[in-house]
């Protein structure tokens, strides 16, 4: 049967498989009616049409339980009033929702479709709301019809505005000529979405827009797996499992790529050409800036005396930088800044507690003695801050500091290079392989390059494992530290870190004095809840910070103990009251820590960086996120973008420092637990780390260091075994 319904609230929603708790109004009944199932892109004030059957509950009474379900605008004058006011239409808002439905009744939606100025006779309603309030209306109705054709075709509704921003009023013409150009053109439509409007559509399983469109989508999962490129047998398998044809029609219809120049192809390796020119970019960019001559003060005075002595090991009195630094540094810190004053372009490397931090203020200092132009960045806002302080001197994120300016990209590359004579780049294990490229683009050949970063941590979230390569290539000079200072040695966090590192179980015993602590809960449900308890009272309450301070690091996305859930039940716990917008099952409210999850170069905010809302205004459907001081606004369809960050992947917190960390680690992340996913995951924290679960979990981990080979040539090229 169908009921015609309008949502008052949303009970629950569950954003991994859409199951959806809603109270509607429906006409004859006098109470809300319970709606369950899934119902995940409907919104307060949307007025459905249900198909499914009353279903009475034992413990929740008598519900409709929906089947299938269509988005319809509203009849009546409540339902009216509910829609207006949703937030849907800017402008509007329950007050002057209330106050127009009031004037026009059920003629409301046919005043303000053919006859809008007549609005002006409301009190407090001007012309440029009017103009607000239209502009909303003309959109949110050709939202509805891209709607109706999304759920005509049984795809989520959720990504009708995306579409819409991308195509405007010829979405739908674009969709019906070629639906796999949603994969292509918008964030977060993948290939299978597109697949299943085709199929709708009529498209062959063997079509080539089809195929040529699977296999693009195979590459770049790959790419996110972090593979440069795919060996071409790897490629043919995997896009015929998914496109469900004919190894044959794959290999043809690559060839034809290959014509076009859709892929690039190099003996074995078949790349999407963005990677393969980032790869090729960096390897002869790189070569390149070592081979050239530095065209500073220091360069040239040292090369000058070396050729009157003969004494081709002449450099810098490091004796004297460790006076005017106040530092006394050891041998292998000494040689860093011996071979740093006569290097293009230098590796340092070294775990937690390894002085990388005071060694690289030994080499600005040095550079600083002979008056050098020094260029500091990182690729993480919060990684730019640290080293920021650390120094005294500005440090940009890469991005800024290449001055991205979206559509046109980076303002800085070869034609417009950086001015300095001495880059230094920190937490550099985090670059993949086309930043690291555009970096390189934009450094005269004249400049140094300093690399510094710990190669145990996790490789970059991106394509590539660039620090890696350099090193392991054996064309550079490469300074590790080893040593642990005294002052870390103390710290059970930086023990523990080297200890996993070097495959041996870090010391669980835990005591007062600790920054190290081990919490053994063996099922998920009571590590989520002790984990609950931690961030909510126990460690704010015992070290005197705010919840907002401690941070939940987990190996995955999903299960009890996966980011998605904890940060529900975070949520809950730390921030339960108040409106918010809602998109696929979360709701944002003001307080809300959450993180930026794609490059939004309009924005200006970035793949990892952590905020907090400071206003939701739910008459215009926006967020305004403050991220390190800057005031970023969110339009309600950009909320994609966002996912709360009480809790986050321990990838997700690369190049980031937290002061107190709390980490699950259970056997039902088994696929996940790997040695450098747990030894980055405990050199996040700063100030104490807490671990819950079992030692099982933990010693699986240590022992795992069956990390998965990239497919990379970058070693390679730099080697010159590849050109």
């Amino acid at each position: 049967m169908n009921i015609r319904c309008v949502i008052e609230r949303i009970t629950y929603q569950n954003p991994e498989n859409g199951y959806s708790v809603l109270k509607a109004h429906v006409k004859g009944y006098d109470d809300l009616v319970t709606v369950v199932g899934n119902l995940l892109d409907a919104n307060v004030g949307s007025v459905l049409l249900v198909e499914g059957n009353w279903k009475v509950d034992s413990k929740y009474g008598r519900q409709f339980m929906a089947q299938s379900w269509e988005e319809t605008l509203p009849a009546t004058v409540y339902g009216m009033e509910k829609y207006l006011g949703s937030g849907l239409i800017k402008g509007v808002g329950p007050k002057y929702a209330k106050k127009i439905v009031q004037r026009f009744g059920t003629d409301t939606f046919t005043v303000i479709e053919d006859n809008i100025e007549v609005l002006i006779e409301i009190p407090g309603i001007g012309h440029k709301r009017i103009r607000m309030i239209a502009e909303s209306w003309e959109r949110q109705k050709e939202v509805k019809n891209i709607m109706l054709f999304l759920q005509e075709h049984g795809v989520s509704t959720a990504f009708a505005a995306k579409i819409y921003k991308q195509y405007g009023n010829e979405s739908i013409a674009r969709m019906k000529e070629n639906p796999f150009q949603l994969a292509d053109d918008i964030w977060g439509i993948g290939f299978k979405t597109a697949d299943g409007i085709a199929g709708k559509l009529g498209f062959g399983k063997e079509a080539y827009v089809r195929l040529r469109s699977g296999i693009m989508y195979t590459l770049s999962e790959l790419a996110d797996e972090g593979h440069v490129y795919a060996r071409k047998e790897q490629l043919t398998e995997k896009a015929s499992v998914l496109l469900e044809a004919e190894e044959g029609c794959i290999v043809m219809t690559m060839d034809q790529m290959l014509r076009d120049r859709d892929l690039i192809q190099e003996e074995d390796a078949v790349y999407l050409p963005p990677f393969y020119y980032a790869e090729t970019g960096t390897a002869n960019k790189l070569k390149r800036l070592a081979e050239a001559p530095a065209q500073d003060r220091l360069w040239e005075q040292l090369a000058r005396a070396r050729r009157d002595t003969g004494n081709e090991n002449l450099s810098v009195d490091v004796a004297r930088i460790e006076q005017s630094v106040g530092m006394h540094y050891d041998e292998i810190q000494a040689d860093a800044i011996r071979r740093a004053a006569m290097a293009k372009v230098m590796v340092l490397t070294g775990g937690p507690g390894t002085g990388k931090t005071t060694t690289t203020q030994g080499i600005i200092a040095a550079y600083r003695a002979y008056g050098l132009n020094i260029l500091l960045a990182a690729p993480t806002g919060r990684a730019a801050k640290r080293m920021t302080e650390a120094t005294g001197l500005e440090a940009k994120t890469i991005h800024r500091l290449l001055e991205c300016k979206p559509p046109e990209g980076y303002q800085k590359d070869e034609e417009n290079p950086l001015e300095g004579d001495v880059l230094i780049v920190d937490e550099c294990s985090m670059i993949d392989i086309v930043l690291m490229n555009s970096l390189l683009k934009a450094i005269p050949v004249g400049m140094r390059l300093i690399l510094v970063g710990d190669i145990d941590q996790l490789p970059s979230v991106g394509a590539g494992n660039v620090l890696r390569d350099i090193i392991d290539s054996g064309q550079f000079a490469v300074i590790r530290l080893t040593r642990i200072f005294r002052q870390a040695r103390e710290s059970r966090i930086v023990m523990s870190a080297h200890r996993i590192n070097a495959g041996q179980m870090p010391d669980l015993s835990n005591g007062k004095g600790t920054d190290f602590f081990f919490v053994r809960r063996e099922e998920p449900e009571d590590a989520a809840a002790e984990i609950v308890k931690l961030v909510k009272e126990k460690l704010p309450r015992y070290y005197h910070v705010e919840a907002a301070a401690v941070q939940v690091l987990t190996p995955m996305q999903k299960g009890v103990v996966g980011a998605t859930n904890l940060n529900l039940a975070l949520q809950e716990a730390l921030n339960p009251e108040g409106e918010g917008l809602r998109r696929s099952g979360f709701v944002f409210r003001a307080n809300d820590k959450v993180m930026q999850i794609k490059n939004n170069y309009d924005k200006e905010v970035f793949n990892g960086d952590i905020g907090m809302v400071e206003a939701v205004d739910m008459t215009n459907r926006t967020l305004t996120v403050n991220f390190d001081n800057r005031r970023i606004v969110y339009d309600a369809t950009e909320l994609d973008e966002l996912v709360h960050a009480y809790a986050t992947t321990i990838h997700k917190a690369q190049g980031s420092e937290y002061p107190i960390v709390v980490m699950p680690v259970l056997m039902t992340h088994f696929v996940m637990l790997q040695r450098n996913l747990i030894y980055t995951g405990i050199t996040r924290a700063k100030r104490i780390l807490v671990m819950v679960g079992t030692k099982k979990a933990l010693a699986y981990a240590v022992r795992n260091v069956t990390v998965t080979a990239r497919n990379t040539m970058l070693k390679e090229r730099l080697a010159g075994e590849r050109t």
